[in-house]
């Protein structure tokens, strides 16, 4: 193919990447976005493998019908409570992918005796070993984060105080070695010692990292994958490969800057897996709880909802634990057939990965303007009848206000308890990705309606409509 229609193909694929960004801010656009970033995808990858004149096209069509396959059955079969953890497996899959092209590329030049010490050989082994770096440390990563989301490994941080320090002096290791692998003083005993010192790394970073931090860290590891792959677009000298991974890299890291805005983390801790130190003198549950927690049951929430005008709901991955989403789109129908109006507060890390809420609830057709963010909703906590919580713990803790010895102390949260009423939906008063007990559910304006989320809605639904 001539090299200016191939230039202009690889525009076409990039802007649709871009429009594709854009349109995935909004969720009424999301899916939009979702297809022209797709087909973004799909005119680059038809066009590299033309200009690439492959010799044997077999090859790469048995990986394309494997790669399809593979993808529609995880499309199918993968549960929206397990979506984390693909994000988590596909990022280390993007990872160990520039791993391999770099690897491959490093390996060449080594098996034709070429001279490693050339300029423009250095520039090619630097974004070769800029591709194993972060790759590596991605895949790794990725794989402990989909052991923790999966429960493979214990949700709470794993590590001590210090260990900022061992991943500083990894990194240090890390960039050393690549330094003498790229000025040639060092073989490929000195490129399965980058390799070995990143896998670590990657372990290191991501083990003292709690399951209430897991949504920066999938939104770092995005990050991470897509600067590698555009390390491993300067090695092929692909720039659709090299614009897209930028893209990935620097949306990645917006994204993780709003989630730690929105958990009051700062970047550089979650950059060293820097754990949230607790205060020794934080109360316990029984301190909390004890003979302070007040068990409703569906027909008595009913008649705290008969005269209610506005109804706020609050949904959290127990919510998605339970698929309880259409249930809750058929209690809000319910209520506003009565006259009373109904929004949901979405806080922007409740689950487990930014957006998971939103999905959910437009799987189960609740109108996009219904959903508001947490910025929206708090003004307006004060002037609601019943907030109904659904499994959102760490989202809704007013020890993130109150008490300064905490962890999640100054993370911004929904004010569920400034609402004249709140009923908790939950299976039990078991803490949250934080560990910590929530006192909302012992405030006097509160309930708690024990049960499976998705029964417990649907029974309330039933009390409504037996009231009625």
């Amino acid at each position: 193919m001539n090299a200016m229609v191939i230039n202009l193909f690889y525009l076409l694929a990039a802007l649709l990447f871009v429009l594709g960004i854009k349109g995935l801010t909004r969720p009424k656009t999301a899916l939009r976005g979702n297809r022209l970033a797709a087909l973004g995808m799909l005119v680059a990858i038809v066009v590299t493998l033309l200009d690439r004149q492959v010799i044997d096209y077999t090859l790469v069509a048995a990986g394309l019908a494997l790669g399809a396959l593979i993808g529609a059955v995880m499309a199918r079969r993968v549960q929206m409570t397990a979506m984390p953890q693909m994000v988590a497996i596909l990022n280390g899959l993007g990872g160990g992918a520039s791993l391999g092209v770099a690897a491959a590329s490093y390996f060449s030049v080594l098996a034709q005796g070429g001279d490693l010490s050339g300029t423009t050989l250095m520039l090619a082994n630097g974004a070769a070993m800029l591709a194993v770096l972060i790759g590596t440390v991605t895949f790794s990563g990725s794989a402990v984060a989909f052991a923790k989301l999966q429960e493979i490994l214990p949700g709470q941080p794993i590590g001590f105080s210090g260990m900022k320090f061992i991943n500083l002096g990894l990194l240090l290791v890390a960039l050393a070695t690549a330094w003498m692998l790229v000025t040639g003083q060092a073989g490929a005993g000195g490129f399965a010692v980058l390799v070995g010192v990143a896998l670590i790394l990657g372990v290191t970073l991501v083990m003292p990292i709690g399951g209430a931090d897991m949504p920066v860290v999938i939104a770092l590891l995005n990050s991470y994958s897509g600067i590698a792959a555009a390390a491993a677009g300067f090695i092929m000298g692909n720039t659709v490969l090299i614009v897209s991974g930028a893209l990935v890299g620097a949306s990645g890291i917006i994204l993780t800057q709003i989630m730690c805005v929105a958990m009051n983390r700062s970047l550089a801790n979650v950059l060293f897996g820097k754990m949230a130190e607790a205060d020794a003198n934080s109360v316990d549950a029984d301190e909390v709880y004890e003979g302070k927690v007040t068990s409703s049951s569906p027909d008595e929430v009913s008649m705290l909802l008969d005269g209610a005008e506005r109804v706020v709901i609050v949904p959290g991955f127990g919510m998605a634990m339970a698929q309880a989403q259409h249930a809750v789109r058929e209690l809000a129908d319910t209520l506003q057939s009565r006259g009373t109006t109904v929004e949901f507060a979405i806080h922007p890390v409740a689950g487990r990965m930014p957006g998971h809420m939103n999905v959910l609830l437009a799987e189960a057709e609740v109108e996009y303007d219904a959903m508001k963010t947490m910025e929206q909703s708090n003004p307006n906590f004060s002037k609601t009848d019943v907030a109904i919580v659904i499994g959102a713990n760490d989202v809704t803790n007013p020890m993130a206000r109150e008490d300064k010895g905490s962890p999640i102390y100054g993370m911004p949260i929904l004010n569920v308890d400034q609402a004249r009423n709140v009923v908790v939906v939950k299976r039990s008063l078991s803490p949250g990705f934080a560990g910590l007990p929530n006192p909302l559910f012992a405030r006097d304006n509160a309930v708690m309606l024990f049960g499976d989320g998705k029964q417990a809605i649907m029974d309330l639904t039933a009390a409504l409509h037996e009231a009625a």
